[in-house]
């Protein structure tokens, strides 16, 4: 139990020298270190399953999971740590208002892989619709990128058409034949039952439109032939360009995609929206917490010592301040007394010398002039 005390210290940032001089404040720290180990664990867990889904393996996001908790646990234990107990509460939270701001930032980082983990079915489904969207608007730009294909397939309609055509004339002719041979009385028969001229005529007639169409049929299948041989490679073609993008497709499936399916799913239905808003605001307070329970928490024999060692530290600070200003102040004194000594005694002995050189040369001068 012991160890696991220390440990949640350690996590709060507190001196263990002074919490174990004010027993009273140790369970408030445990709670403070046990908030910033657990939301470091979660930002270890948020951060793994969100390098899974960029990296798709496993001891990446392992790694860089621990990583990523490992910082923010420090950061946590930092902003925690410098906090600091002072008689006037409005100065505390002026001074903790850049780290809240700070702690909901982490907040809301934290919170958002969990989201989308908590809500991976439902995102998997809007996935998949995207994907059967992206298949089709893929399958229209390719037929748009091949419209060789169109006017082949019209082609090929065209040459049926005209088959369609022809036997629907040829059907005519045989109506008239069999209309002249049983004596039907129309526009274009005689009315006269047997196998009259009319009637020779009208089958020398059918037959030429037989022959017609069995040549007609015979030629326009060998063109068809060869347009849907023609279809056949654009269509392979069209496959294949539509397999090279089918990987992206597939692979349509990271975290910013993850992250355009919920804010989709919160825009859909106001009911997700509303579990996502209430999941960023429990992270929110989670974060959060450690710094609220410094701020609310009255001042105590923990912050006491504290401030009393800072308050020792500061005036050992100045002690040793002013003891360095008069130890350097006394070697500066003491340098310019002796410099400036010593220059004046050296201008002495020069203007000696000189004068002496002077008078040398004086005496020298006037002794010529007696001469």
């Amino acid at each position: 139990m012991e160890h696991i005390t220390r440990f949640f210290w350690f996590c709060s940032g507190a001196n263990f020298s002074l919490l174990k001089r004010s027993p009273t404040e140790s369970n408030k720290y445990i709670g403070i270190g046990a908030t910033v180990f657990f939301t470091g664990v979660l930002a270890a867990l948020a951060a793994g399953y969100a390098l899974f889904t960029v990296f798709q393996s496993v001891w990446p996001a392992i790694f860089f999971g621990l990583l990523w908790g490992l910082m923010i646990f420090n950061l946590d234990r930092f902003i925690v740590s410098s906090m600091r107990k002072k008689e006037n509460s409005w100065s505390e939270w002026k001074l903790a208002i850049p780290r809240l701001v700070l702690a909901v930032l982490l907040a809301l980082v934290i919170s958002k892989p969990l989201e989308i983990k908590m809500f991976e079915r439902e995102i998997d489904r809007k996935i998949d619709e995207k994907r059967t969207e992206f298949i089709t608007e893929s399958k229209v730009n390719l037929a748009k990128g091949f419209p060789e294909i169109r006017e082949l397939e019209a082609k090929i309609d065209t040459l049926k058409a005209e088959v369609t055509d022809f036997v629907a004339y040829r059907d005519q002719l045989q109506d008239e034949y069999d209309a002249e041979r049983f004596g039907e009385k129309t526009t274009s028969t005689s009315g006269i039952v047997g196998l009259g001229s009319n009637a020779k005529k009208k089958e020398q007639q059918l037959d030429a439109a037989q022959a017609t169409l069995d040549d007609l049929v015979e030629r326009n299948q060998i063109r068809i032939d060869t347009l849907e041989a023609q279809i056949r490679e654009f269509v392979a073609l069209r496959q294949r360009e539509f397999e090279k993008q089918q990987p992206g497709i597939e692979g349509f499936d990271g975290l910013a995609a993850r992250m355009d399916a919920l804010d989709s799913l919160t825009e859909e239905s106001s009911a997700m929206a509303m579990a996502n808003i209430f999941i960023m605001l429990l992270f929110v307070a989670i974060e959060t917490a450690p710094i609220f329970v410094k701020l609310i928490s009255p001042r105590g024999p923990y912050d006491e010592y504290l401030e009393l060692h800072e308050d020792k530290v500061r005036l050992f600070k100045g002690e040793k301040w002013t003891f360095a200003k008069g130890e350097s102040e006394a070697r500066v004194g003491y340098f310019q007394d002796t410099h400036f000594y010593a220059t004046d005694l050296q201008k002495e002995k020069t203007n000696r010398k000189n004068k002496a050189q002077a008078d040398a040369e004086i005496a020298k001068i006037d002794s010529e002039f007696k001469v």
